[in-house]
């Protein structure tokens, strides 16, 4: 959690109203944000996904002048590229939302806002990181107030800004006099998307990453490749790409379009974190780096077919630090995730030169100890480039040793409390990506069992569950490519965005629905086609036909 000595007035204010329920609106308009099945449309009062840790609202209503908005700074305000860029697109949602809704504004009988002041407390960082203050307040009244400590604050504080405006039936936009003190629960909230097994083309990436700010999602997942394909082009190893990609001239990112994803990220506050998995997953780089894979034997003799990654040569060392160079001059965070994950021993074990050298270092029939000897390699390659890691939890359960600042990511789904409390209690740190795997589909509103997994019940001291840094909704690309990846991801992964971001006991899935409805009309009215909950419509429908 986020706290900061800067919101003790925003505190003190909110405990003045503490009467007043969060999300509390006006008698004539609450009556939308109810239980109603089929569900209605999105005409309701504005209502924040994901739920802010404290709120409160009365029904004194403002009208926005959606037709001339601006945002501005405070008089002690800093100011960056950052900021600019943010109040460019938060004011032409605002007019886009007016222009698609024909809505107008028409000065009336109740005060109207034309302009929110950005108070932002220190000078911009470049880039985000694992570290950053995402906290913020906000402050809806005669005036509009938004102060955060950092400039991700202000960027999470315009969203929720954007999301309490609502619409009445007779074409007005309001807002609620509304007090907000935000801060995320967990500092890293990750979507996973595979790039591999079928490739996403740049727009598909770009729209997600826009979905993912609507959503105060702030790490980008990228897994870009895996046995299937190598669409990254890497200058140091251009055969990479030029062999291993499913078409070396169309299905590819080039260092161009790796800057601008990441540039795009950062604009909202998204980390772009790359996993190169190995010593597995890794039937593609074979194709471009001769010698880089274990031949597989059969009968004694080579059968044709490789397995994993050798560990056993120093040309493998030489590669992947000449790789990891590279990727680290390209993407800026400060995290990589190595994977490790299903690592098959058998290729291994059929090859005679991988069981001499096993020999010669007294390790015969340990495979594990050689998939160690492997990971202690690339951890120290990785960190020799300036990398922080992460890792699937194979590598801790099959006893690997590693270095003490390890991220270790659970995955594996029969019991993931008992591996966070495994691990954890090793001192790992953990990310939770288990119970939200978002390419397992199923009929119904399977959103609600992401939606009431916690993550925090596992057996473990509170030191322990300090160590858990959050999680990610992944979506794994066997089925999914750029026809259908938008609307499998959303808004399913909306429900763990509030499980990471909100307040835990923010866990009644009667009181989220109507909410997440709204959030869905919402992303669908921004041009992000989310399927729906459950039958009923949103009164800007999708049109993109």
């Amino acid at each position: 959690m986020q706290f900061h000595v800067l919101f003790c007035l925003a505190v003190m204010v909110l405990a003045v109203n503490a009467n007043r329920q969060p999300g509390q609106f006006s008698d004539d308009s609450y009556s939308a944000l109810g239980n109603e099945i089929p569900l209605l449309g999105d005409t309701s009062p504005g209502s924040v996904w994901p739920k802010p840790q404290m709120q409160t609202s009365s029904p004194m209503v403002y009208e926005v002048a959606v037709q001339k908005f601006v945002f501005t700074y405070a008089s002690t305000s800093h100011k960056c590229d950052l900021t600019e860029e943010a109040f460019k697109r938060y004011e032409m949602l605002i007019y886009n939302t007016a222009s698609q809704l024909k809505l107008q504004f028409r000065p009336r009988a109740v005060p109207s806002l034309t302009t929110l002041t950005v108070n932002l407390m220190s000078a911009c960082e470049e880039y985000p990181s694992l570290h950053m203050n995402e906290s913020y307040s906000l402050e809806i009244g005669d005036s509009a107030l938004l102060t955060a400590p950092s400039v991700w604050g202000v960027l999470r504080g315009l969203e929720t800004f954007s999301q309490l405006m609502w619409q009445t039936d007779t074409n007005q936009v309001l807002m609620n006099k509304t007090s907000i003190l935000d801060f995320p629960r967990y500092a890293h909230r990750g979507i996973l998307l595979d790039s591999s097994r079928h490739y996403l083309p740049m727009e598909a990436i770009l729209h997600n990453l826009e979905a993912m700010a609507y959503n105060k999602i702030n790490v980008f997942h990228w897994h870009i490749v895996d046995d299937q394909s190598f669409p990254f082009v890497s200058r140091t190893y251009p055969d990479l790409s030029g062999k291993g990609a499913y078409n070396p001239s169309t299905h590819i990112y080039t260092p161009e379009n790796v800057a601008e994803i990441i540039e795009f990220g950062r604009l909202r506050g998204i980390r772009v974190v790359p996993e190169f998995d190995t010593p597995g997953h890794s039937q593609s780089w074979g194709k471009g780096q001769s010698g880089l894979l274990t031949p597989c034997y059969s009968n004694g003799k080579p059968d044709g077919t490789f397995g994993p990654i050798d560990p056993t040569v120093n040309s493998t060392y030489t590669f992947v630090e000449g790789l990891f160079t590279e990727v680290k001059s390209v993407f800026h965070d400060q995290y990589i995730h190595l994977g490790g994950d299903e690592v098959s021993f058998n290729c291994w074990k059929s090859n005679p030169d991988i069981t001499k050298w096993m020999a010669l270092q007294n390790i015969t029939g340990d495979y594990a100890t050689l998939e160690s000897v492997y990971i202690q390699q690339i951890l120290d390659i990785s960190a020799s480039v300036g990398y922080s890691y992460i890792v699937w939890q194979e590598v801790i359960d099959n006893g690997v040793k590693v270095k003490n600042d390890t991220v270790v990511e659970v995955w594996i789904n029969n019991k993931p409390d008992e591996e966070l409390a495994k691990v954890t209690a090793k001192g790992y740190r953990a990310l939770l990506a288990a119970p939200w795997y978002l390419d397992y589909i199923s009929t119904g509103e399977d959103w609600q069992k992401y939606y009431l997994y916690e993550p925090s019940n596992f057996n473990g001291t509170d030191a322990q569950k300090q160590l858990l840094m959050g999680g990610e909704a992944c979506l794994w690309g066997e089925y999914v490519d750029g026809t259908n990846v938008t609307p499998r991801l959303w808004p399913r992964a909306s429900a763990v965005a509030e499980r990471l971001w909100s307040a835990e006991d923010v866990n009644d899935v009667e009181e989220a629905t109507p909410r997440l409805n709204q959030h869905r009309c919402r992303m669908i009215r921004r041009g992000i086609p989310a399927e729906p909950l459950r039958p009923g419509y949103c009164t800007h429908e999708w049109k993109n036909i």
